[in-house]
């Protein structure tokens, strides 16, 4: 299945799990499905993407495709300079940084929260997650890789109980995704080896190391992804 953008010069790859779209709002489903694939890292910095191309892909008109790109330029996820030159913008060092700064307070309150919430269930959720995540590192697939990394940060608002928080951080993915799926190759274990004490904390119900353990992998595992944002600037 090909991907839904173009990259010049490189060999389109198939990006699983999209289909053709058979709901009423067309324009928030496309949306929603565009979100998803940043989020997960399903593009990367500098990709192009082509309306007539995703549209295809979805099986809908060009008209609801249009409306979602509008709406992810209105997010700051995309850089919209015409209707043929649509890309995945670069992320600045400066921006990044404040992108870090940001998640830090946020992810951290979700992981204080989720300590004393989390059930037996929860954390053997997240525990299924790092399995995966492992499986994925083993095997070199950068995307699986980078989606179990998302579903772990992404889990611990969900068990925390805070929607609103789960909400503003999907936005703040919507940029991240990209960056994350771009240097995850480089970090190695480092993009999951901080995600243990996280889960350890919530066993013990321990609110202060849960926000200091992911606060860890925001900063110490992520010390790959700022390195490659530094080179590419």
């Amino acid at each position: 299945m090909p991907l839904l953008f173009v990259i010049p010069s490189k060999p389109k790859v198939d990006m699983p799990g999209l289909s053709a779209l058979e709901h009423d709002n067309l324009s928030s489903t496309v949306y929603a499905t565009l979100c998803d694939a940043l989020i997960k890292g399903r593009f990367q910095p500098g990709d192009r993407l082509k309306i007539r191309d995703i549209a295809d892909q979805l099986g809908t008109s060009v008209t609801p495709v249009r409306d979602a790109i509008l709406r992810l330029a209105h997010d700051e996820a995309i850089v919209f300079r015409s209707p043929r030159d649509i890309r995945i913008p670069r992320i600045s060092k400066d921006r990044y940084l404040e992108i870090r700064s940001i998640r830090l307070r946020l992810e951290s309150l979700a992981a204080e929260t989720a300590a004393q919430l989390a059930s037996k269930e929860d954390i053997e959720g997240l525990e299924r997650l790092l399995v995966g995540n492992e499986k994925a590192l083993a095997e070199g697939d950068r995307l699986q890789g980078t989606a179990f990394n998302q579903a772990f940060h992404f889990e611990l608002p969900a068990i925390a109980k805070l929607p609103v928080l789960h909400g503003i951080l999907r936005r703040i993915w919507l940029q991240m995704g990209p960056v994350i799926a771009d240097s995850y190759t480089a970090g190695g274990r480092s993009m999951i080896d901080y995600h243990y004490p996280v889960i350890e904390a919530l066993r013990r119900r321990d609110g202060q190391a849960a926000a200091a353990a992911i606060m860890n992998d925001i900063t110490l595992g992520g010390q790959a992804i700022l390195e490659h944002v530094q080179a590419a600037a």
